[in-house]
Order: C-alpha cells, then sequence, then structure tokens
C-alpha cells in the first residue's frame, strides 16, 4: 500500500483512499500555505466539462469552465483568502476559509465540492459576513481566533 501524508498525518490512518488524497491536494492546491492562490488557467484544468457554479444567496449560477475562467478573468479586485478547513471523502467535500477584500472587508466561505472523473464538477458557494456576536449569550460561548 502506497503512504500519503497529509502535513504531519499519515492518510491511510485517516481512512483516506488514495482517490481521497489526490481530491484534498486538488483542492488545497488553490491555496498556497493556506492563503488563496487564484490561477484561472490552472483551475479550469482542475474543473469537469459540465462544471457549475451556484452561489445561492445572490441567486447566480455559472454553467460551464469557460464561463468560470471569463468571470475569473474579469473580476476586478479578487479577494485574499485564507483555508481554515477541508474535509470530504469520495466525490464530496467541503471547504471554509475567510476572504478579505481589503479594508477589513471580511467574509468567510463554504463551498461545497462535488467531484466527478477526479475533476470539480460542481461547486456551491456561501458567504457570510463577520458580525459582532449578541452579548446575552456571551455566558454560554467562547471566541473563535481568527
Amino acid at each position: 500500500m502506497t503512504e500519503h501524508r497529509i502535513g504531519a498525518t499519515r492518510a491511510t490512518d485517516l481512512g483516506l483512499s488514495k482517490d481521497d488524497v489526490e481530491r484534498r491536494r486538488l483542492i488545497e492546491s488553490f491555496f498556497e500555505g493556506g492563503q488563496l492562490a487564484l490561477d484561472a488557467g490552472a483551475e479550469y484544468n482542475r474543473r469537469h466539462d459540465e462544471f457549475v457554479m451556484e452561489m445561492p444567496q445572490s441567486g447566480e449560477r455559472i454553467r460551464g469552465r469557460d464561463q468560470m475562467r471569463a468571470m475569473q478573468e474579469a473580476f476586478p479586485a479578487p479577494p485574499q483568502g485564507v483555508l481554515r478547513r477541508t474535509v470530504g471523502t469520495g466525490d464530496f467535500w467541503v471547504v471554509e476559509g475567510t476572504n478579505d477584500y481589503g479594508s477589513g472587508d471580511l467574509w468567510d466561505f463554504v463551498v461545497i465540492m462535488e467531484f466527478r472523473d477526479g475533476r470539480i464538477l460542481r461547486e456551491t458557494r456561501y458567504y457570510g459576513k463577520k458580525f459582532e456576536p449578541p452579548a446575552w449569550r456571551s455566558q454560554w460561548v467562547e471566541p473563535i481566533e481568527s
């Protein structure tokens, strides 16, 4: 059995298959050292021919990897992003992180990814603006360090 490593942990110890390791590597390739590293050309090749990306909050859908690449290339000021967590197995993965659009404009994101034939078939993206928590629940919660 080939041993795959994710950080200092053996993938086989986590119960990950070779395909799972490859999918995790593909997802994490969008981030260099945990920082978002957008590359429309490289991403194009990682997406399936029938790729679809949806953003339910804004009611938008991008159908096709050509459309996705064109949108990315036209994006006026891409955010700086930080990867928080990647979890999944098989053809379904979830990615969490934070985008910084500058001047303290921080948004958390969750991307649900579906794969087919080793490439990204579908992404569903959710974004949430950071906000101050209400004081009334402070006795039950602890702050999350960003």
